[in-house]
């Protein structure tokens, strides 16, 4: 049984490893005409590897080894040809402008460039077969509402998953319908290999002892809600409830991650004050030209529903007030404009970061009054609360339509379901995945 997981992506980068190795030894080939030597191969071979690396981090940002990125047939070439383009200018840096191997190696570099190009590109189209074009197994679904229409749809229209929901069961109408009949034969008739179900369905616990059998036919069962968090890299809210909290949320300390991550906060926080040093002086001398003031500080809701101050660059006319003061319209700037454009705006919080305020990773802190609203209609809203805001997030990078300002309950009733995966999974390698995948967003200028 296949499931789309971290396999894929292994062996996506275990073949652009093979890739990137074979077009260094006919780099060497075309480049000297005859096959090369084992001793200049190896004396290329420590910082082409090194190059490797950082060109793996680019394809990562970039979302080639996301899981559903692999079946976008028709967006890989753009994709990859942008991303090459900014790793043939990473070569070109790293060999000219950091000479610590003493190699510049020109014609070979540009060689090796385009041998790469064509052969991630012929890997990748080779991978969509690979992981795409077997014949798919017939599954059952058992369960209802949305959650469960969402994966069937995603199930069954992406050829990238190895088997498709042919039959589904409502599990609302369990009650009315003959299990042999409509159950049973189905599966028989069906070829049915698969049951995705939805053991947390009260109405399903009769019928688990008559599934109990199909065991021993050969058919495996896939709990419905491990399946969508593993496709959709969420939890749904409608398995949230308070046995959902024990068995997956724990406050207890986790000393030596969070140790780290508060070293990491500090460490990285400070480097980005000083290597944005020179934005923050342009900033402040044009906001010191127009008047009004430099900084804002908004309130946010942190830790444990704790109110912080988070502070940034002025955009609007009047800093830390409403939209209306004194019956004059609150407006964004011109030079606020640009420093939002630009994110410049977001710089100052790299200081509520050192004071320790939020984390450069975290759910995104909410303003009190929002908060309060939500609190109210949504179910364990305030659960986000129980770690420490972040910069950036889960939530910013794969919920789309998260709302900026105002109250929108749908759609936070989203951002929820991804801060919820998030708090369950937290690890050195998830704030990790979310850093890198803030910059490709920074620089895509998708926004967060």
């Amino acid at each position: 049984m296949h499931i789309p997981n971290k396999k894929e992506s292994l062996i996506l980068l275990l073949g652009d490893i093979v890739a990137f190795a074979l077009s260094l030894w006919l780099s060497l080939w075309l480049r000297y005409g005859e096959i090369p030597s084992t001793e200049i191969f190896l004396s290329l071979l420590t910082p082409f590897a090194i190059l490797s690396v950082l060109w793996i981090i680019a394809f990562f940002i970039a979302g080639l080894y996301e899981k559903q990125r692999i079946a976008r047939r028709n967006r890989l070439p753009e994709l990859l040809l942008k991303t090459q383009a900014f790793n043939s200018v990473l070569a070109i840096a790293f060999f000219y402008f950091l000479p610590f191997f003493g190699v510049a190696p020109k014609i070979i570099l540009f060689i090796y460039i385009a041998l790469c190009f064509v052969f991630t590109f012929l890997w990748r189209n080779y991978a969509l077969h690979l992981f795409g074009s077997k014949k798919r197994d017939n599954a059952m679904l058992i369960g209802r509402g949305a959650d469960a229409h969402e994966l069937k749809n995603e199930i069954n229209g992406n050829p990238r998953y190895n088997f498709q929901i042919a039959v589904a069961i409502d599990t609302s109408a369990l009650d009315s319908i003959d299990f042999n009949k409509d159950i049973l034969e189905r599966i028989y008739q069906d070829d049915i290999s698969i049951i995705v179900i939805d053991s947390y369905d009260e109405k399903v616990a009769p019928i688990l002892p008559h599934l109990y059998n199909l065991i021993f036919s050969q058919v495996q069962f896939i709990d419905l809600y491990r399946l969508y968090e593993e496709i959709f890299d969420r939890i749904p809210l409608s398995l949230v409830r308070y046995s959902w909290f024990l068995e997956n949320i724990s406050l207890a300390p986790h000393v030596m991650y969070d140790a780290f991550k508060r070293l990491m906060d500090v460490v990285v926080s400070i480097i980005g004050v000083i290597i944005s040093s020179p934005f923050f002086i342009f900033s402040m001398a044009l906001l010191t030209i127009e008047g009004g003031g430099i900084w804002s500080f908004q309130e946010r809701v942190g830790e444990h529903g704790k109110i912080i101050r988070l502070i940034k660059f002025r955009t609007m006319t009047y800093a830390n007030a409403g939209d209306l003061v004194d019956g004059r319209k609150n407006e964004v700037t011109k030079i606020g404009k640009f420093l939002r454009k630009a994110r410049i705006d977001e710089l100052p919080q790299f200081f509520n970061v050192i004071k320790g305020d939020i984390s450069l990773v975290g759910p995104r802190p909410e303003f009190p009054k929002a908060v309060a609203e939500y609190a109210k209609v949504i179910p364990y809203y305030g659960v986000r609360h129980i770690i420490k805001p972040g910069l950036s997030g889960w939530a910013q990078i794969y919920h789309e339509n998260h709302p900026h300002h105002g109250i929108d309950i749908k759609e936070t009733q989203n951002k929820l379901s991804y801060d919820l995966f998030y708090i369950k999974n937290r690890s050195f390698t998830l704030d990790i995945i979310i850093a890198l995948k803030t910059i490709k967003t920074l620089l895509s200028r998708e926004g967060i």
